[in-house]
């Protein structure tokens, strides 16, 4: 029985690592659930990056459909999507683009757009990184699509692309009450 279980169980241990090797290849590791979705934002008041705007909530935007976008000037993939911000910003204009600087000097974030463009309509400093933990940031960049009643909708990991307006906010917008 021994000399059995020598050929049985590293067999058996293939076949469990092909099986969690096959469902890993399957999954998009950039799809990581998240607790928010379909659950109100959570509130917060920040400073503005702008010194002459007063400190942002998101209970300011009640009553419209927007984006929350976790950026930092230290983060390379948020270069990759800032062309992509920039012209939800231009063919979009109503949409409110909201920047939470994450863990950011403010200083290192104004230079940043001041090099790349700004698509945001407001820019919350996030220094501690408090707020971001509350909204269960694994990291930069991420997007939160936010609807009219407050409720978070879709949460993007990593860098957006082209298809992500259509995809996950014109379908809000052209929703009742939007």
């Amino acid at each position: 029985m021994p000399s059995q279980l020598r050929v049985i169980l590293p067999l058996v241990a293939l076949v469990v690592l092909a099986v969690v090797f096959v469902f890993g290849l399957q999954t998009d590791p950039r799809k990581l659930p998240s607790v928010f979705i379909d659950k109100p934002a959570p509130a917060f008041e920040l400073p503005a990056l702008a010194q002459d705007q007063p400190p942002f909530a998101p209970g300011q935007l009640r009553g419209q459909v927007w984006l929350l976008n976790v950026f930092a000037s230290w983060c390379a993939a948020c270069v990759v999507e800032h062309p992509y911000l920039l012209d939800i910003a231009e063919q979009h204009p109503d949409l409110p683009l909201v920047g939470l600087a994450y863990k950011d000097a403010p200083s290192d974030t104004r230079n940043w757009l001041r090099q790349r463009g700004d698509p945001f309509t407001r820019i919350a400093v996030d220094r501690d990184g408090l707020v971001g933990i509350d909204y269960g940031v694994y990291g930069v960049p991420e997007t939160f699509v936010i609807d009219a009643s407050g409720v978070i909708r879709y949460k993007h990991v990593g860098p957006i692309d082209g298809s992500f307006f259509d995809t996950h906010v014109a379908p809000l917008l052209r929703a009742p009450g939007a």
